[in-house]
């Protein structure tokens, strides 16, 4: 996942910046004013430090915009327009990226608090700019130049955009409409932050007594007891998940789903409310037939429709698949309760799918977890990387960071030598802290004149502590995820873009997942796995038979699982397109009713999964795009199937092809050269069990 934190207006909106000069005085001490061609001082970041650098940066932004306003029409070029509009959103960016980090990983309230409201300042400028009359003039005038007519490729598109992004903002409109459109987003801002402080802030804790953790690790029960034979589980993802699989009470599971679907429930359905309903007026304004229109306009999808029918097809297509999936989860429901059993609840499915594995496959996911010792994941990917991508990677000692827990490495390119980027690893659940996996930029990555600014991200995950003596040992599905996430990570640091606003991620919210999902396909590949899963104890290398019985067992409940994925789409892209917040249906009303349409487990009474659902904030009638993107990533992965899944040649390509060029060219395009035809589904649905038709 990549996190915005904001509406994707807000994203479009960086086009339209310009160049800074150096006139205002620098705080040397201020870490985040420094040059970046270092690593940020983390750790001496104060709340002063993010306050003087958010007044800095605006104040250089506005002496700048006075420039571009007083270059005459006549005299505009790509240069002195174009050009300064993109970099002014890089200079801003260096002190927004970081901050915007900090807000969801510091472990001070006090630097938290001040990253959020650096954020909320900092987006309330940039939509002050989005509907500036003065810039979109200089624009509009530029455009209609020889210079703006003869532009072509990437210059072309870029102009092309930030007019059309111009038009979003209400130009086209009068001013009063404008005015609107400016304090809109600038709620939408407020709220969105809000939302999300609200999910890491969620803290709920489920106490039970010792007989209610029977299933459950010595080490799992011993790390959570507070005091005799009582216990303490809270809703971090190893904690939370391996309870659903591994603990027998089936009424303990069904009271830790019930508080995992209802976290901030208190704080942010009123916020989820006020949100849609901004977005709805949003579009009215604009002449949209709803935001789901507005939002798909700049997307590979186009329209709303497309959505729909991309949705209603693939239900269809996987129902076969999880109506397979469902009867045996039934079968297993049945043989330990004596009876015949017509119904999984969505408390159950997590067990049921592990006492599965354990029956037919002979497959225990604590056992395999001991071959995934995290750091030694870690260097297996780094070698992955290296084979495929031509990288090489470097661990920093004792770098600046806002955390002990976190990791610093710099990645060169392996045939020149250059440093490309660096990278922060901040991988283990604590208070306040993000509570999801995401790779969050730091400093994009874009080329100059002269030299190319080294882009610098960070991955926030929250994998298993280290516990009792022994090191985090990784459940295979976080395997999948520290890869997914890696791929986010490398999008980012290998971009050439000379663009700040098409570099790294900065692609269509519906492909940007496809470059790290591909990467999820190495974890199954018997010959990758053998490169660095090895007991933690003994060193074994992973046998042949675990890894066969892993494969095999791959598609148990693909089918079940992609449905909720479609839920999860079909409930934001509702919720964006044919919704009224204040209408007859609330959103947990919606939320039941598509449960219980869309997938085979009954909607459990009483949640409001919706409150603590964050891509309702930062992928807004954009969730479709996670099942849309795996269709291209598996369909490029299926290159790799044929020619060897660590052919140096291929992971060139892909380098060259996806990775390297950012948003620079339109994904479908890139997509085809890589394939060399047109995309498909087939490889997508044989990744699910699924035969292709």
């Amino acid at each position: 996942m990549v996190p915005n934190f904001t509406n994707r207006h807000l994203k479009l909106c960086f086009l339209l910046f310009v160049i800074l000069s150096f006139g205002c005085t620098r705080t040397k001490q201020n870490p985040l004013l420094e040059s970046r061609d270092n690593p940020i001082d983390f750790s001496s970041i104060t709340v002063y430090h993010i306050s003087e650098a958010t007044d800095n940066v605006l104040y250089k932004a506005d002496q700048n915009l006075k420039k571009i306003y007083r270059v005459k029409n006549s005299d505009r070029t790509y240069h002195n327009t174009l050009i300064p509009l993109d970099n002014l959103g890089n200079i801003i960016d260096n002190v927004w990226s970081p901050t915007s980090l900090l807000a969801f990983t510091h472990p001070s309230e006090e630097v938290r608090k001040a990253g959020l409201a650096a954020s909320q300042k900092i987006e309330e400028y940039l939509n002050s700019l989005s509907v500036d009359e003065k810039l979109y003039n200089a624009v509009y005038s530029f455009s209609q130049s020889p210079n703006g007519l003869d532009l072509q490729n990437m210059e072309k598109k870029y102009l092309t955009e930030t007019l059309r992004d111009f038009n979003r903002s209400g130009f086209g409109y009068g001013k009063k409409v404008r005015t609107r459109v400016k304090n809109i987003l600038d709620q939408l801002s407020k709220l969105g932050l809000k939302f999300e402080k609200n999910i890491s802030e969620a803290r709920d804790t489920l106490f039970l007594s010792g007989r209610h953790l029977k299933g459950l690790s010595f080490d799992y029960c011993e790390s959570r007891e507070k005091e005799e034979n009582f216990y303490a589980i809270d809703l971090s993802y190893p904690s939370y998940y391996s309870f659903m699989q591994y603990a027998e009470s089936d009424s303990a599971r069904k009271e830790l789903r019930y508080m995992y679907w209802n976290r901030a429930s208190s704080v942010n359905i009123s916020v989820l409310d006020s949100l849609i309903l901004l977005r709805n007026q949003l579009s009215e304004l604009l002449d949209y037939k709803s935001f789901a229109d507005y939002s798909t306009e700049t997307l590979m999808a186009e329209n709303a429709a497309t959505v729909w029918e991309f949705e209603s097809s693939l239900h269809e297509m996987i129902m076969p698949k999880a109506l397979e999936d469902y009867y045996n989860l039934l079968q297993v429901k049945s043989d330990i309760t004596g009876v015949y059993e017509s119904t999984i609840e969505s408390w159950e499915s997590d067990r049921y799918e592990h006492l599965l594995k354990l029956k037919n496959y002979m497959l225990d996911s604590e056992k395999v977890s001991e071959y995934f010792e995290l750091f030694q994941v870690v260097e297996g990917l780094f070698e992955i990387c290296n084979r495929l991508f031509g990288i090489s990677f470097n661990q920093i000692e004792s770098p600046s960071v806002w955390h002990d827990d976190v990791t610093m490495y710099e990645v060169y390119d392996e045939l020149s030598g250059n440093l490309l980027g660096r990278f922060y690893l901040d991988l283990f659940p604590r208070e306040n802290k993000y509570s999801h996996a995401a790779a969050f930029s730091i400093t994009m990555g874009k080329l100059t004149e002269d030299e190319r600014q080294l882009p610098s991200l960070a991955l926030v995950c929250n994998f298993p502590n280290p516990q009792n003596g022994k090191p985090s040992l990784l459940p295979h599905d976080d395997v999948e995820t520290f890869f997914h996430e890696f791929g986010h990570l490398l999008h980012g640091i290998l971009t050439v873009s000379p663009l700040y606003s098409y570099s790294g991620f900065s692609v269509l919210d519906d492909f940007v997942e496809a470059p790290s999902q591909i990467l999820e396909n190495w974890v199954w590949e018997k010959d990758v796995l053998k490169l660095f899963a090895k007991h933690y104890q003994t060193g074994e290398v992973i046998p042949d038979r675990l890894v066969n019985r892993m494969v095999a067992a791959k598609n148990v409940n693909s089918g079940l699982n992609t449905l909720q994925q479609i839920f999860y789409g079909v409930y934001d892209f509702t919720l964006h397109d044919s919704f009224n917040p204040y209408g007859e249906l609330n959103t947990t009303d919606i939320a039941k009713i598509l449960q219980n349409e869309l997938t085979l487990y009954p909607y459990l009474e009483g949640t409001k999964m919706q409150a603590s659902f964050g891509h309702l904030v930062d992928y807004e009638a954009g969730y479709y795009g996670y099942l849309w993107s795996k269709v291209y990533a598996q369909d490029m992965y299926s290159v790799f199937k044929e020619n060897g899944v660590l052919d140096r040649e291929t992971g060139r390509r892909l380098r060259k092809i996806i990775f390297e060029p950012g948003g620079t060219i339109h994904p479908k395009i890139l997509i085809k050269e890589f394939l060399g035809r047109e995309p498909n589904m087939n490889a997508f649905l044989s990744s699910l069990g699924i035969e292709p038709k």
